[in-house]
């Protein structure tokens, strides 16, 4: 028989292992929903890369993978911010179309300087926000509405301004960041394996900074995962740095619009997650009235969350009409739903305060991953737009199942 001490050890062991069990369950469920737009995109890669028979993860076609997605990658980095608020911008189409326009007038018609241009261009993408972000923010007109208003005026805005031509082609000094590769930076260039020593510099940052991160957590009391699981998340990471540096190196070595790109990503990381404004994003949208009785200004906060909008799809437009190397009437002609689309594969929430940017650069790849790889197979539009449409539906959904469980 057990003794009244050996009986409350046997509960007190028992409850102790039922918290493990629950704490453990939590850590699977938490990390599921952190990773598993992840763990869809390599499925889905790696689908795609038996079904064209090793075509799509070759050099060549992941640098321009790369490429052709950028101008969708910087318009996602843009737009995850308009969704933490609660709100959406349907003219970015437009305004890189006007921004394009306004390059190319200036650049070819004009022959002006490429230095002034971009200047000129990303000044127009911010006064382009503002003016929006005043009719949401302080008008308190919906975005949806502004925006959608937006995408008609500069849509006819790009009209008038080409006359209904196009203009082609740039300046190479133009094309530069769209189109060459790290090789052709004349100092860096010419430092051997330029490329994979970027990869080193890389993995050795992310190392460092989610260590970091990790002593942070353990010394505020969060939840963190098992020192196994994370020397192995670490690893994973560190290898997929090196081996894509590697890889990309095959072919002409990394494209500069990875760069940019990387840059971008680092600095609304930061800035969404580690300032006081990036937190004010994700409070707005998750209890707007709540937010307003702390203090924040949440008119200030709406009208720069456009604002950023605005350059950035004027830094898209930039590349976009640097890549295609003209500017069009037609230029950005359903991109913002390209970019909304990422966002919310990338697990931003439909009801805004949810989504990371990483998560919508994932949801971008993921889009642009199946228009490639359906591409190559020679399937037609109409099936890659309904093929689109469906695994925004599923991610959408995914997103609603993992909220009610929580």
């Amino acid at each position: 028989m057990l003794s009244k001490g050996n009986i409350g050890m046997h509960h007190q062991t028992t409850e102790t292992n039922t918290r493990s069990h629950l704490f453990k369950k939590d850590i699977i469920q938490m990390a599921v929903r952190k990773y598993a737009m992840f763990i869809a995109l390599i499925i889905i890669a790696l689908l795609f890369q038996w079904l064209t028979q090793g075509i799509l993860l070759a050099p060549m076609n992941v640098s321009k993978l790369i490429m052709q997605n950028s101008y969708i990658l910087i318009l996602a980095i843009g737009m995850l911010p308009c969704i933490l608020t609660g709100d959406i911008d349907l003219s970015v189409g437009s305004v890189i179309a006007v921004v394009g326009a306004i390059a190319g007038t200036m650049t070819i018609s004009m022959n002006m300087s490429v230095g002034l241009t971009i200047v000129v261009c990303l000044v127009v993408g911010l006064i382009i926000g503002a003016w929006q972000g005043f009719w949401v923010a302080f008008a308190k007109v919906p975005s949806f509405i502004v925006t959608l208003a937006g995408m008609l005026l500069f849509r006819g805005l790009t009209m008038v301004i080409l006359d209904g031509n196009t203009l082609s082609p740039f300046p190479e000094s133009y094309q530069f960041v769209a189109q060459k590769f790290l090789a052709d930076i004349p100092l860096i260039g010419a430092i051997p394996y330029s490329t994979i020593l970027v990869g080193i510099i890389v993995a050795i940052c992310y190392v460092l900074s989610e260590m970091n991160a990790r002593k942070q957590y353990i010394q505020y009391g969060v939840k963190v995962s098992s020192k196994k699981a994370f020397i192995a998340k670490l690893s994973l990471v560190t290898f997929v740095c090196l081996y894509a540096a590697y890889w990309l190196n095959q072919f002409k070595g990394m494209p500069i619009i990875l760069l940019l790109l990387a840059a971008l990503i680092i600095i609304y990381s930061f800035v969404t997650h580690r300032t006081v404004i990036g937190r004010h994003i994700y409070a707005l949208g998750g209890n707007e009235r709540a937010t307003q009785l702390s203090g924040i200004k949440t008119k200030w906060v709406r009208f720069l969350v456009f604002v950023n909008m605005g350059l950035l799809a004027a830094i898209a437009g930039l590349v976009f009409s640097a890549r295609l190397n003209c500017a069009g009437p037609t230029a950005g002609n359903g991109f913002e739903l390209d970019a909304i689309a990422a966002c919310y594969i990338g697990g931003a929430s439909a009801t805004g305060g949810v989504g990371t940017i990483v998560g919508a650069i994932v949801g971008g790849l993921v889009m642009g991953v199946l228009n490639n790889g359906m591409s190559i197979m020679g399937i037609g539009i109409d099936w890659q737009m309904g093929i689109k449409g469906l695994v925004l539906l599923i991610a959408v959904g995914f997103d609603i199942y993992n909220q009610a469980k929580k």
